[in-house]
């Protein structure tokens, strides 16, 4: 069961974090990358590297073929799959075995087993594991599952039997809502996984989502290494992560760890493992699924463990026993998790694509990160939107709840939009300090007022400030006058208003003044792009800021990022949302809803765009007419491309 060479057929991330385990044991590692990774940073973190295909993960990170041949080319004796492609897919598994290659991971039996939702509860079901109430009956018919989720109650979950990730799975209040919902979950599954097959299930109100890392070994030994409290979501997708939860003691723990045990021994499970749950309030917890790999989220476990979970998998995969047994794991102090995602959660979580102008991970000494992105780099709409992830460790919660904002803060990513302000402002959240996340909290928050009416009139001085100083490094004058007029167009949701300021060069620095005559006085103490030093209104800030290709200003100033357009560039841009909506993502437009001449109310849903492996709605921002589709089905659209001009009703 010895290898020497291991491929990993994955890409960004988790291709960087398997390599450096991999490294560390010896073994020889190869990369493989699409054409639109032909930069990517985890094709260069290897010994070998080589193309697979084209950017379409079918044609290269799911190509079983192309993979199978590169790990013959390279001489890889192994293959780490990490996590998503074709990490949970048994055909990948046997495909290895049948070419003498040592897949890292369960058998192809076991993964078949549990990457069905409706295989696997009705095997977790026979050996006495707690299952959620609800149908996983063979039969996909429409009526029959309307039927049955009457007898289940309402809400419920809709799932995609194949899938993960929050992909295909809907939660419907009530009956009227179920039919839209089935038909949704069955075409995003279908086209993430496949297969369109659904379960149903009812929704536990106010439950935690709580996921056991279990690992087994080819000798017959099984344990848990504690939980892990993943129920900071935002539309199903886990956003924070952390171990222990909150909500479990050491008595629930060992009940927890032994149910994840049995569920792990009851398939003769071989490797790293996850057993998700829902743990209700009462305290009763129910089986949801079982991940068959490693978990995006297992570096908090690493963290409170001490164990670096890689190491153990090609340890396993080599034939070695694990090296603990149950009573000699311990968990030390806590560790949270965020993940950074390309998206903005002011425009409806939208994904983000483009250029990385600037990238600064915090301290190795308050956080660790784990990316496989770099400045200079792009991102695309081909693949998952996460970026990295940062995870602290402290003594107790607080104390790694403080670094983790401490090293958010200090995290530096201008080029595109990420959910950085709200991961600092989530755990600033009381609910969160408290510990009292459930998975509705976050799909159901009301976000605190936000006033930035000072931040943003600040970063505005900023922008208006280094546009004036580059525009004078290039040749511009100011026809020897000391002051000059700045117009600056914010980029955001909302189309925010252009922003009117007079910037005056004084002895001492820079004032700005708004078309509301408040003043902003700049001083420039240390100024080396992108790290800007300046002295605002009297104290001293480090704000850090690009111009991008196109002239357009990247600010961020603490957990905010302001995109600021001059009036050249803004005018396309201002062209572009007067006829109607906009793309807002690199995306293929997957479904249209209205035709040319038919009315629209505000709020109604016009398209949808299929980007990032999931499906955005594009709704109308105002009342009117639909004068023109600018755009048809299938068509690849870029960010703020005009996808139909909106007229007034007659």
């Amino acid at each position: 069961m010895a290898f020497s060479t291991l491929l990993i057929a994955n890409r960004s991330e988790i291709a960087c974090r398997i390599a450096r385990s991999a490294r560390k044991l010896g073994y020889r590692t190869v990369a493989v990358y699409s054409e639109a990774d032909r930069g990517a940073l985890h094709a260069e973190s290897a010994d070998v590297a080589v193309c697979i295909g084209a950017a379409a993960p079918s044609a290269s990170y799911l190509n079983i073929p192309a993979l199978i041949e590169a790990s013959r080319r390279t001489g890889a004796d192994a293959i780490h799959p990490g996590y998503g492609f074709l990490a949970e897919n048994a055909d990948f598994a046997r495909a290895c075995a049948a070419a003498g290659i040592r897949f890292v991971g369960p058998s192809p039996e076991a993964i078949d087993t549990m990457g069905n939702k409706r295989a696997a509860r009705r095997r977790m079901a026979a050996v006495g594991v707690p299952c959620v109430p609800g149908y996983d009956e063979g039969s996909q018919d429409e009526a029959v599952l309307i039927a049955a989720a009457g007898k289940i109650a309402y809400p419920l979950m809709v799932k995609a039997a194949a899938g993960g990730g929050g992909r295909g799975l809907r939660r419907v209040p009530e009956p009227s809502a179920l039919p839209a919902a089935l038909a949704a979950a069955r075409a995003e599954a279908q086209s993430a996984f496949g297969s369109g097959e659904l379960i149903l299930e009812r929704a536990v109100e106010g439950a935690r989502h709580v996921e056991v890392q279990v690992f087994g070994d080819s000798h017959g030994n099984i344990i848990h290494l504690g939980e892990r409290d993943c129920s900071s979501q935002r539309r199903n997708q886990k956003v924070l992560e952390e171990s222990p939860s909150p909500a479990v003691d050491a008595a629930l723990r060992a009940r927890m760890g032994e149910t994840a045990v049995a569920a792990a021994r009851a398939i003769g499970y071989v490797g790293a493992g996850t057993v998700e749950m829902l743990l209700a309030a009462n305290g009763s917890y129910y089986f949801l699924e079982m991940n068959t790999r490693l978990q995006v989220e297992h570096p908090v476990t690493e963290f409170v463990t001490g164990l670096d979970l890689v190491d153990w998998q090609l340890r396993v995969a080599a034939g070695e026993p694990l090296p603990l047994g149950q009573g000699q794991v311990q968990l030390r102090g806590h560790a949270i998790e965020a993940r950074l995602y390309a998206e903005d959660p002011d425009a409806n979580y939208a994904p983000q694509t483009g250029p990385i102008l600037c990238w600064r991970a915090p301290a190795a000494d308050l956080a660790r990160t784990d990316t496989g992105i770099g400045e200079g780099r792009r991102v695309g709409a081909d693949y998952d939107p996460m970026l990295a992830k940062i995870i602290a460790h402290g003594a107790n919660r607080d104390e790694a709840r403080r670094k983790l904002v401490r090293a958010l803060e200090e995290t530096v990513l201008l080029g595109l939009r990420s959910n950085r302000g709200q991961l600092i402002e989530l755990l600033q959240d009381e609910v969160f300090r408290s510990g009292g996340v459930t998975t509705r909290w976050l799909d159901t928050r009301a976000p605190p007022p936000r006033d930035d009416a000072a931040a943003a009139r600040q970063a505005a001085a900023v922008a208006a400030v280094l546009s004036s100083r580059a525009a004078s490094a290039s040749g511009w004058r100011s026809s020897g006058s000391l002051s000059w007029p700045v117009t600056l167009l914010p980029i955001g949701a909302g189309d925010p208003a252009p922003i009117r300021c007079v910037v005056e060069e004084t002895p001492e620095g820079y004032t700005v003044t708004g078309a509301d005559g408040i003043a902003t006085r700049l001083v420039a103490v240390n100024s080396a792009a992108p790290r800007h030093v300046f002295e605002i209104d009297g104290l001293r800030r480090t704000i850090h800021a690009v111009r991008d290709a196109d002239g357009t200003w990247h600010v961020q100033d603490g957990a905010r990022l302001w995109v600021f357009e001059l009036p050249a560039a803004s005018s396309a841009s201002a062209a572009a949302h007067a006829t109607g909506p906009v793309a807002p993502m690199s995306g293929r437009v997957a479904e249209i809803f209205v035709a040319a001449g038919e009315a629209v109310e505000k709020g109604g849903l016009l398209m949808t765009l299929e980007a990032m492996k999931m499906y955005h709605e594009i709704r109308a921002g105002r009342a009117g007419r639909v004068a023109e589709l600018l755009v048809a089905v299938g068509q690849q659209v870029d960010p703020r491309q005009a996808l139909l001009k909106l007229e007034d009703a007659a």
